[in-house]
């Protein structure tokens, strides 16, 4: 999906972003932040296009979009930033914190892949209008992250699901059985 992203917005880049502590998760059971940081290393380490940033892992507290964002925004401020979400996370954004804040310091870029234009859906936001957004249409890959975690709590292959290299780090980890 970012590579679709990428391509369609012509972007330079495309940074993953891992969360020390998703606000919206119980930290109670997640994978430990540096092997998923680890995991997407390893899933982006042949295509200099995509960047593993580590800088929620270096932060306390909570992993808030809005901090991220204004700390790329000092490191990088010539940069044109752009935040892309899934149209699940679309969904609820008008929930996070400091919504419009997010909308003024970066691009807001909408993934869809289930048919249903985001433009047709509620964000949630009760102060007015949602802000304005790219919608890019991405190759549907009808696998989740949920799904995933349960073929490997039977017990099932995740081989060709995922990059070699992360199936090796999760496999050797014992994650998620």
């Amino acid at each position: 999906m970012a590579q679709d992203v990428l391509e369609a917005l012509e972007l330079d880049r495309v940074l993953f972003v891992p969360a020390a502590r998703p606000p919206h998760k119980d930290s109670e059971g997640l994978t430990p932040p540096s092997l998923r940081a680890r995991m997407v290393r390893a899933a982006v380490v042949d295509d200099s296009r995509y960047e593993m940033a580590d800088l929620e892992l270096r932060r306390e507290g909570v992993s808030y979009t809005v901090d991220t964002l204004e700390a790329l925004k000092e490191q990088y401020p010539r940069a044109r930033l752009h935040l892309i979400l899934g149209s699940d996370q679309w969904n609820a954004f008008g929930e996070w914190h400091k919504p419009r804040r997010i909308a003024d310091l970066a691009h807001l870029v909408v993934m869809t892949r289930d048919g249903t234009p985001p433009a047709t859906v509620d964000p949630g936001f009760t102060d007015g209008p949602p802000p304005e957004f790219a919608e890019v249409q991405v190759t549907r890959l009808d696998l989740s992250s949920t799904e995933l975690r349960e073929r490997i709590r039977q017990g099932r292959s995740i081989r060709y699901l995922v990059p070699e290299e992360v199936r090796r780090i999760i496999e050797a980890g014992k994650l998620y059985s």
